[in-house]
């Protein structure tokens, strides 16, 4: 089984999941960044894969982290690698729907998001990864959507989201639905452009 290290955690995965990218620990060190600052409560991970981002964000914490994957193999990996780094005590794992898991009610201080942004009609050319965790519909922004609406519905007051998305014009994309579907409530305020990818801070 593939093993890699992540912001100094021990990660292991399989073809089951996505392979973490290297470039991806920028989004758990942004997220660590942000946490001393960020309101009280546990993290929201959706679309958590192997669980590398959001371990990586609450490692050097005492925050506790709610995962979320639809994926069984997710679930499996999450908390495998959780236990592998001493996290388990941290952690919490949802498997489902992501709109289907989190209560009316629950907020969190931050939110890390890593959905599919590839556009169902191209996810051939990455025969390597599970189409489940890069098919990201029509334009590919099915499940960042999903996400924003989330965000608006689950972000606590002065606390942030951290989505991962494609490029920039994918960016640009979720700033104007953000902004059309919440009224000016969540908001991009900041986003970062990397060779492998986006990310984008949003707030309210």
């Amino acid at each position: 089984m593939p093993h890699l290290t992540f912001r100094g955690l021990d990660i292991a995965y399989d073809h089951r999941v996505l392979e973490p990218r290297p470039w991806t620990e920028a989004q758990s060190s942004w997220a660590a960044e942000l946490l001393p600052q960020a309101p009280e409560g546990p993290v929201l991970e959706l679309c958590a894969g192997a669980g590398h981002i959001g371990l990586g964000a609450v490692k050097d914490s005492h925050r506790e982290l709610v995962m979320v994957d639809v994926n069984p193999a997710a679930e499996e990996f999450s908390m495998a690698n959780a236990s592998t780094n001493g996290l388990s005590s941290q952690i919490a794992f949802r498997r489902g729907r992501m709109e289907e898991v989190l209560q009316p009610g629950e907020h969190f201080p931050l939110i890390v998001a890593d959905p599919p942004w590839v556009r169902s009609t191209e996810t051939s050319r990455f025969p390597e990864d599970p189409v489940l965790a890069i098919d990201g519909g029509g334009d590919g922004l099915d499940l960042a959507r999903t996400c924003v609406d989330l965000m608006d519905q689950h972000l606590a007051e002065g606390g942030a989201g951290l989505l991962q998305l494609g490029n920039l014009a994918q960016a640009e994309t979720i700033a104007a639905y953000a902004a059309e579907q919440t009224g000016g409530r969540l908001t991009v305020v900041e986003t970062r452009e990397f060779e492998r990818g986006v990310l984008v801070r949003l707030s309210r």
